[in-house]
């Protein structure tokens, strides 16, 4: 028998249980309205206006990047609500919540590796907490600067700011706020096109930043001004090879009616030429070195941004010293505690600005830690890479809320640890859940869910499992069967293989349509043993 007979015979338009990877499931998108979602979620979520912080670890398919979706996705209909209840003032009841999905650490671990110029297993191995903060900045920043510059760039999760005019915009925030929003993208902005000074200057514009000329253009001035005072001084040599009377004419009578004693004023001027190409070589060069120094410590600091010292120089050079002086900015060399809490300080220079914009602060999902090709679901990496996080004044910074969707090995190897490992991290205050587990009943009722998502009339009577099966499997059998299951990719694997079986065992024309008990029992069965060599690591998947 054909699938898709099966399929359109129940009124389904496709398979419910095909897809494994919830970035990539149809299904999973349309059931958000129905609200099908993980018992633990709402804990996990907390009051959406004011972030906070949850840990959560959970098995290999136990829907952790499922959660991740569902908290985008319920902080973007939040948002819009907020413009709804307040249509008159956008954004301004201080209620919105920007998402950071930190979700991807290859490109943060190349950009360490390149730093470096070490091997991926000794970055990870040290990794440090200004490192997860360097990243989390790099992308909160860039949003908020693409939403300020109104960027395009095609984000999952964009940040809506509003709809007024630069000017209007400008005045919600200080100018200290200002100020700071432009050191943060000049530190942290990362355009698609890796180019960052054109849109810094743009940035700086919209804003209103007012900064100093260019080192460039000193350096180009004094070029200039030693090009005149060269000249000048070939013009007077020539002047005084061809008539070296009219020079000591010049000298001794200097208002006489020779027309060549005019060239008496080539003497003060080739030396005011020369006195200021002089000074402005001096001045270029005090400040190059200055801002070459601080750009090269600020630099070797931020690894994980991968900013160049050419390219902070840029910045630093546009802005002046007292701009500079009240800012936070990390050093390489400077005490390690020192360089932690300037990222602090630039962290909450950046949820003002949030604040001010008509933001509550953000929420950071932290996911797929597993994944990076460096890391390669081994445990003890995992543990390198997450566990500088596990820092209590991290976790509880005012107005970020931090979501670790953890894998469930990460558990085991966090009750290995010592009493003074938990007194820093607070794990108690941190809104943990230990494992996410799923019932028979709670896994029955979401494949339910997901058979409705692809039904194809609509307002007909609700479909259920047991619609697809014979009348002797009850749906406690059907419980029984999915609680084996332990996990929703599991059960989506066993429900796919269940009516893959069916439709291998019978021909086109049979007409029998309703899955009988044997071929639910040795699928059940072999699945069930699947599951558990998943678990002992002795299969893929």
């Amino acid at each position: 028998m054909k699938v898709d007979s099966f399929l359109s015979h129940h009124g389904l338009i496709e398979n419910p249980f095909a897809a494994e990877e919830a970035r990539l499931d149809a299904v999973f998108a349309r059931l958000f309205e129905t609200r099908m979602h993980h018992p633990d979620l709402d804990k996990i979520m907390g009051d959406i206006a004011q972030p906070s912080t949850a840990v959560v670890f959970g098995e290999k398919g136990s829907g952790k990047t499922a959660i991740r979706l569902t908290l985008a996705k319920e902080v973007a209909s939040h948002n819009r609500a907020q413009d709804n209840t307040h249509p008159d003032k956008p954004a301004r009841t201080g209620e919105r919540v920007l998402v950071v999905a930190y979700d991807d650490f290859n490109p943060v671990l190349d950009k360490l590796t390149r730093a470096g110029h070490t091997d991926a297993a000794t970055v990870i191995q040290n990794f440090r907490l200004v490192d997860h903060q360097d990243a989390i900045l790099g992308h909160a920043v860039t949003k908020l600067t693409d939403a300020l510059l109104n960027d395009a760039p095609g984000t999952d999760l964009p940040m809506p700011l509003p709809k007024e005019k630069p000017r209007v915009l400008r005045k919600r925030l200080t100018a200290q706020q200002r100020l700071d929003m432009a050191v943060l993208a000049g530190l942290y902005d990362q355009p698609p096109s890796g180019i960052t000074l054109p849109r810094w200057k743009k940035l700086c514009k919209t804003l209103r930043i007012g900064w100093r000329l260019p080192l460039s253009f000193w350096r180009n001035l004094a070029v200039a001004l030693m090009l005149v005072t060269g000249l000048l001084a070939l013009g007077f040599w020539w002047l005084e090879g061809r008539a070296p009377q009219a020079v000591a004419g010049v000298t001794a009578n200097p208002g006489a009616g020779d027309h060549r004693g005019a060239d008496w004023w080539m003497i003060p001027t080739l030396g005011l030429c020369a006195a200021a190409a002089v000074v402005l070589w001096v001045y270029w060069s005090a400040m190059f070195f200055r801002t070459w120094g601080l750009s090269r410590k600020v630099a070797k600091e931020m690894p994980a941004i991968g900013r160049t010292a050419g390219t902070l120089r840029g910045v630093f050079g546009q802005l002046s010293g007292p701009m500079l002086a009240g800012q936070p900015l990390p050093q390489h060399g400077t005490d390690a505690q020192n360089c932690r809490d300037a990222r602090y300080q630039l962290t909450r220079r950046f949820v003002g600005v949030l604040q001010s914009l008509g933001y509550s602060g953000m929420t950071v999902l932290v996911d797929r830690v597993d994944e990076p090709t460096a890391v390669a679901g081994d445990a003890m990496k995992m543990r390198s890479l997450i566990w500088p996080m596990f820092d209590n004044k991290f976790l509880k910074q005012e107005g970020i809320g931090l979501k670790l969707l953890l894998p469930i090995e990460l558990s085991y190897l966090l009750n290995k640890e010592g009493p003074a490992f938990f007194q820093e991290a607070r794990l108690d205050k941190q809104n943990m859940i230990e494992k996410l587990s799923w019932s028979g009943a709670t896994l029955y009722d979401l494949c339910s869910a997901r058979l409705n998502a692809c039904a194809s009339a609509t307002g007909s009577e609700p479909l259920t499992l047991t619609s697809l099966f014979d009348e002797n499997v009850t749906r406690q059998t059907l419980i029984d069967a999915l609680d084996q299951m332990h996990q929703p990719r599991d059960a989506f694997k066993f429900l796919y293989g269940v009516v893959q079986e069916h439709c291998r065992l019978l021909a086109d024309d049979a007409g029998d349509f309703r899955i009988n008990q044997l071929t639910l029992d040795t699928v059940r069965r072999n699945q069930s043993q699947r599951v558990q060599e998943l678990y002992r690591g002795l299969t893929p998947g």
